[in-house]
């Protein structure tokens, strides 16, 4: 199995189990956080529904952002994701965002794959290392919402 393989199963696979995860959220826990400023257990899926569709756009234009005011971007970032108020709009989000990275990772030659992509003040990050970050993504943020599952009290282990 190939890197670019490894990345779509990692795609495919990390989602699933984060929207599995997350459809055991309880309706009336969507909106819970631990404190004023904590993010939701619907704003950390709505965070990671919108990154999928992001680092599809990075991989198929082969440029990271670099944006001229990052607390703007970042602001408005936020804001698309307070949009964000249904179970049902993270999954359509999701689900296209990583058909998106997976019809981005198919359509990269073997040069692409090789290549360095400018990360911006000198730093620079591998087209391999990009094309993982979907799945690796929704794993991290997995364990957010594990984490607001046991500040409820939710001890239960989803494996099915």
């Amino acid at each position: 199995m190939t890197s670019a393989d490894r990345a779509k199963a990692s795609a495919i696979q990390q989602m699933e189990i984060f929207l599995r995860n997350f459809s055991k959220v309880p309706d009336d826990r969507l909106n819970w956080s631990p404190t004023p400023t904590s993010k939701s257990a619907l704003r950390i899926a709505a965070h990671t529904a919108l990154y999928a569709g992001r680092f599809a756009k990075m991989i198929r234009e082969k440029q990271l952002p670099q944006p001229s005011d990052l607390d703007q971007w970042l602001a408005e970032n936020t804001e698309e994701e307070r949009a964000i108020t249904t179970r049902e709009e993270v999954e359509a989000i999701f689900r296209s965002g990583t058909l998106e990275v997976i019809e981005a990772i198919d359509g990269l030659s073997q040069e692409d794959l090789d290549s360095t992509l400018e990360a911006g003040h000198g730093g620079a990050f591998t087209m391999d290392h990009l094309i993982h970050l979907p799945g690796w993504h929704a794993t991290v943020h997995l364990g957010q919402i594990d984490f607001l599952q046991t500040c409820w009290d939710d001890q239960t282990v989803y494996i099915d």
